[in-house]
C-alpha cells in the first residue's frame, strides 16, 4: 500500500472510533474496555500470524522493547486519554494530543539525531492552529478548576507517553522487526499493563454481552487497533514518526465530519477555517521530502 493509502486507512478508521467508543461506555469501566480491546486485537494478530506461518519468536532483548512499546502506546497512553475525557471535553483532549506532532519532531532529534526541518515545524503550526480553531468553543469553556486541571494533566501526560511510545516503535523499526508480529505481542503486553492497573485500583472485570457493546468491541479491536495501528506504524517506519504523527491533526476532522453526518453537528465559521488549516498542514507535512 502507498504511504497515502496507509495514512488514509489510519485516519479514516481512527476518526470513526470516536463515534464507536460511545457504545463502550456504561456497563464496563473504561479501563476494562481498553483491556478487552487490545487483548482481542493482540490475539487476532497472533492467530493471523500463525495462519500465515509467520515467526512469532523474538529474543528476550526484543521482547523487552516490544513490551515497552505496548505499555506506553497501548497501555498508559490509552488510560491517560480515557481519564482525561472524564474531566475535559473530547475537543480539548484533541487539541492537547495534537501537540504529539511537535513532541515527535523533538524526540526524533533527541533520540535519533534527525534534523528538525523548518517545513515540518511550519506544517505543525498550521495544523495545530486548525485544530484549535475547530474546537475553539470548547477551549473557551476551559477553566482553571481543579477537575479541569487534572484532566489537562492527564491529557498532557498521555501525549508525552504516546510520543515516547512512537520513539520506542522507531527503535524497533530500525531493528527491522516485523510490524504485525511485534504489534501482536505489544498489544498483549499493553492489555496486561491495563489489567494490572485495573486490578490494583480495585476495578471490576466486567463484560457487556449486549450486541452494541460486542459489535463495537470487535470493530475497535479489528479495525481500530489491529488494522489502524498496523497501517500507522508501517507508515511511521517509511516516513518517520514526525510526519506520520500528523494523523493527530486529521483524525479529529474525520470525527467532526462523521458527527456532522450522524449527530447533526452545526458548523461555524471557525470550523470551516480550522478544517482548511488542518488540510493545509497535512499537505505540507506529507509532501515534504526527507532531506
Amino acid at each position: 500500500m502507498s504511504n497515502l493509502g496507509l495514512y488514509g486507512v489510519a485516519v479514516l478508521i481512527w476518526g470513526s472510533t470516536w463515534l464507536v467508543i460511545k457504545f463502550q461506555l456504561g456497563v464496563v469501566p473504561p479501563a476494562i474496555s481498553v483491556l478487552w480491546r487490545f487483548a482481542l486485537a493482540g490475539l487476532l494478530l497472533l492467530g493471523y500470524s500463525l495462519w500465515q506461518r509467520r515467526s512469532l519468536v523474538f529474543s528476550a532483548r526484543d521482547h523487552g522493547w516490544i513490551a515497552l512499546q505496548g505499555v506506553l502506546l497501548f497501555g498508559v497512553n490509552y488510560l491517560g486519554i480515557y481519564l482525561s475525557e472524564q474531566y475535559l471535553a473530547s475537543g480539548l483532549v484533541a487539541i492537547v494530543f495534537s501537540l504529539v506532532i511537535v513532541m515527535n519532531t523533538l524526540g526524533m532529534r533527541l533520540f535519533f539525531a534527525v534534523p528538525i526541518r523548518p517545513a515540518i515545524l511550519l506544517a505543525a503550526t498550521v495544523g495545530i492552529a486548525g485544530v484549535i480553531l475547530v474546537f475553539r468553543p470548547q477551549m473557551l469553556g476551559f477553566s482553571n478548576s481543579r477537575d479541569q486541571l487534572i484532566g489537562l494533566a492527564f491529557a498532557l501526560g498521555s501525549t508525552v507517553v504516546a510520543s515516547l511510545g512512537n520513539m520506542v516503535a522507531t527503535h524497533i523499526h530500525r531493528r527491522a522487526l516485523p510490524v504485525m508480529q511485534v504489534n501482536a505481542w505489544s498489544m498483549l503486553y499493553g492489555a496486561a499493563c491495563v489489567g494490572v492497573v485495573a486490578l490494583a485500583s480495585g476495578q471490576r472485570f466486567a463484560f457487556d454481552f449486549s450486541w452494541p457493546y460486542v459489535a463495537s468491541l470487535v470493530y475497535l479491536a479489528l479495525f481500530g487497533s489491529a488494522l489502524a495501528f498496523g497501517a500507522y506504524l508501517t507508515l511511521m517506519r517509511r516516513i518517520g514518526a514526525d510526519r506520520a504523527s500528523y494523523t493527530a491533526v486529521a483524525i479529529p476532522i474525520v470525527a467532526l465530519l462523521l458527527s456532522t453526518a450522524f449527530e447533526n453537528l452545526h458548523w461555524q465559521r471557525e470550523t470551516t477555517l480550522g478544517i482548511a488549516l488542518c488540510v493545509a498542514g497535512n499537505a505540507l507535512a506529507l509532501r515534504h521530502r526527507r532531506a
